[in-house]
């Protein structure tokens, strides 16, 4: 019989822990949420998705006592410069709002005509096992797309009825949980990072 091995999400983001959950549940992972132990939202402060999940996965290990995961993700909109990058979750401001995001989003793409709306979701997955872990396990994904210029779709979250992905001829929001969590880049981090964990 497979033990249940006990890991915290360095993340307050419903969605991110319920897609977790359900990617490390078959493999004998109980995936909890940093609220469960007071874990304080750290700031920040990073320049880099990596630099941001390690922050999260510290802080997360320190103040529960258990291995932490942390993802860092975001969108990267070529037309954009790469933005909003790190600030994807906050790029309309506090509070957080995905409908505000998309909005913005799609007003700073306004003048930007199709076949020139390329992005990529990425991921950075940090994993500690403990606090002071000094080699955690660190895997970064991309997931390929282009931006609508409307909504599609009532699955996924953050961006995901915006981001197109042109070998499905769907948006993110239009794709079953199951089949997003295979193609995503977080589902594409996620086998990454399971096949070194399980070395």
């Amino acid at each position: 019989m497979m033990t249940t091995q006990q890991m915290v999400l360095a993340s307050g983001n419903r969605g991110k822990l319920q897609e977790f959950d359900q990617l490390l549940a078959p493999l004998g992972y109980a995936v909890r949420p940093q609220a469960e132990y007071q874990v304080a939202e750290v700031e920040e402060t990073g320049l880099t998705f990596v630099e941001n999940a390690l922050l999260k996965a510290r802080e997360a290990s320190r103040v529960s006592g258990l291995p932490a995961l942390a993802d860092d993700s975001g969108l990267a909109v070529d037309a954009l410069q790469g933005a909003p990058g790190i600030y994807s979750a906050r790029f309309a401001g506090e509070p957080k709002s995905d409908a505000a995001n998309n909005q913005k989003l799609l007003e700073a793409l306004v003048d930007v005509p199709a076949g020139q709306r390329t992005a990529r979701y990425w991921c950075v997955l940090v994993y500690l096992r403990h606090a002071e872990d000094p080699v955690p396990v660190i895997v970064q994904r991309s997931w390929e797309g282009e931006i609508l210029t409307s909504p599609r779709g009532d699955g996924g979250f953050g961006y995901d009825p915006l981001f197109w992905v042109p070998t499905l001829n769907r948006s993110a929001a239009e794709l079953q949980a199951n089949e997003k969590n295979r193609l995503s880049h977080r589902g594409q981090a996620m086998q990454a990072l399971l096949e070194k964990l399980s070395v």
